[in-house]
């Protein structure tokens, strides 16, 4: 039996709230479809932190325009394809984040995220930070959530709670990267990645 958008939209919802009222940090917050505020429709989020003062993430599938940032060419030759600074978020325009995957750290310009993965210190050389920076994102911007907003976002089936891989962060297919990320969960959440973007096509 083939499944309404309808039905999809629920089952998605029904993932999500397992997670509520728990940390996202280090997961994933894919948009439900078709969500209302069009700087969230169709993205993908990484968490950086998740407390009860709120939460902070970087949107992963948000490609720009910028390929050059006055003072940060040497961090710029090493960002991973497509080679542009991407949209982390609406909130504060002006601030860069950058993630990496890098070898031998100087802990004191890292902080890490995950194994092998963390943000670093835009401010100095990338060889002081790491012998080898392997993969690079630098995001302008970011998402951010008042104390208890993302926990209603949630509970209102905005977003599907997911695991994260590193994959996600620098994929060189950003485009692809909702679709890519709801087919890998298999079963009914594969089924949503096949939405079209206008359900009323469907």
């Amino acid at each position: 039996m083939v499944e309404s958008p309808d039905q999809r939209r629920r089952c998605g919802r029904e993932e999500v709230r397992e997670h509520v009222n728990v940390s996202t940090k280090g997961r994933l917050l894919v948009a439900t479809p078709p969500l209302g505020d069009p700087n969230f429709d169709r993205s993908v989020v990484y968490m950086l932190e998740h407390t009860d003062d709120g939460a902070v993430g970087v949107v992963l599938n948000r490609p720009g325009p910028e390929t050059v940032i006055e003072g940060l060419e040497a961090w710029m030759d090493r960002l991973s394809p497509p080679a542009v600074v991407f949209g982390g978020g609406p909130v504060e325009l002006d601030a860069l984040i950058a993630l990496a995957s890098a070898d031998e750290v100087d802990e004191d310009s890292w902080s890490e995220l995950r194994e092998g993965v963390g943000t670093v210190d835009l401010s100095l050389d990338p060889d002081e930070v790491a012998a080898a920076v392997r993969r690079l994102r630098i995001f302008r911007g970011y998402a951010g959530w008042a104390p208890a907003q993302l926990e209603s976002e949630l509970d209102v089936g905005a977003w599907m709670v997911l695991d994260a891989d590193a994959d996600d962060l620098f994929t060189p297919n950003p485009e692809r990267l909702w679709r890519d990320v709801l087919r890998r969960q298999g079963g009914r959440l594969a089924w949503v990645a096949d939405a079209p973007d206008d359900l009323s096509n469907n």
